[in-house]
């Protein structure tokens, strides 16, 4: 897969990480732009690190990603509905069956122009 620069991605990472907001997340919302690590950091990295990170987000409201750390991406320019999920939750109460939809946040960090 190749980010097309200022596209805006849902991107899941490997591991959880705390945004600004101090809740946890375990994916980011924005626009993406790639950078390498000679122009993040302004040394060359060896090979047990990684050599590019996505910025994911705006100016003032991002979160940078290791390139080796992004799990999956999906190319997504609408971000509605992405901050709260349903979830289907089956059982039994006083023996009988019964199936709901429950509302749970989603982990998911939406970052925001301005």
């Amino acid at each position: 897969m190749q980010f097309n620069s200022g596209d805006k991605y849902l991107v899941s990472c490997d591991n959880w990480f705390i945004g600004k907001d101090g809740n946890q997340y375990q994916a980011v919302w924005g626009p993406v732009k790639i950078v390498v690590t000679e122009e993040m950091l302004g040394i060359k990295t060896n090979h047990r690190s990684t050599n590019w990170y996505a910025i994911v987000g705006y100016p003032d409201d991002h979160v940078i990603v290791a390139g080796c750390q992004i799990h999956y991406a999906t190319k997504l320019e609408d971000p509605t509905n992405l901050e709260e999920s349903k979830a289907d939750s089956w059982g039994t109460y006083e023996g009988k069956p019964f199936h709901e939809k429950q509302a749970f946040p989603a982990g998911i960090y939406v970052t925001k122009d301005g």
